[in-house]
């Protein structure tokens, strides 16, 4: 399983890269935002760090707007994946972007009905956000289990990005259940490297070190 970081922060991009632990980028106008900086500086910086897919998503709700924004942030870098909201129209952008050979990814996605519908318009990704889900008494986990059952026995070529994880038995979850990629926050990153016994062995393995004459 592939893991993207989702943040527009440069420093937990760039620090997340050199752990080398992540294959790509997903962003939203929420985490641009949060950033207070020029777009195009922010997603440069982001092209020049990260060699992989960075999705960077559209403001426009009709189905043509939507496809001339992903023009020009597509010329931006190869690496480019344009974030389409699920909805008729952006399913219509999905569709001409995809003859254009331009990489898309459908975000907000809900249900196993919307992922089908997304990957029978010929998106690159699909977006199933598992933690809103939960936030509303659902298991989202299960609708990533069950969009993988039937993207495998139809040879559907969208891969699944596992979206809105809040902790790392998300990430588990996501790997169990046969998921391309989990895009996770750089604090659930970071929450992933701990375990009390490491930090318990380190520290004997450093205190045994000083009673080893010199």
């Amino acid at each position: 399983m592939k893991i993207f970081i989702d943040t527009a922060n440069i420093n937990e991009i760039q620090m997340a890269n050199d752990w080398g632990v992540i294959d790509g980028v997903t962003t939203n106008p929420t985490l641009i935002a949060k950033e207070n900086r020029d777009f195009n500086e922010v997603v440069r910086e982001i092209i020049s760090i990260v060699n992989g897919p960075i999705s960077l998503e559209v403001i426009s709700i009709q189905s043509e707007e939507m496809v001339n924004e992903a023009i020009k942030m597509s010329e931006l870098s190869t690496n480019v994946v344009i974030k389409i909201p699920m909805t008729p129209e952006g399913l219509k952008a999905v569709k001409i972007l995809n003859a254009r050979n331009i990489k898309t990814n459908v975000t907000l996605v809900f249900s196993v009905n919307q992922a089908i519908l997304a990957a029978k318009a010929g998106a690159t990704y699909v977006s199933p956000f598992i933690g809103r889900l939960d936030d509303i008494g659902h298991d989202g986990m299960q609708i990533v289990r069950d969009m993988v059952t039937i993207f495998n026995t139809y040879n559907f070529q969208t891969e699944i990005i596992v979206a809105s994880i809040r902790h790392p038995l998300h990430v588990i979850e996501a790997a169990k259940a046969g998921a391309h990629v989990a895009t996770i926050p750089f604090n659930v990153i970071e929450k992933m490297f701990s375990h009390p016994l490491t930090d318990a062995g380190l520290n004997k393995f450093l205190s045994d070190w000083k009673k080893v004459p010199k």
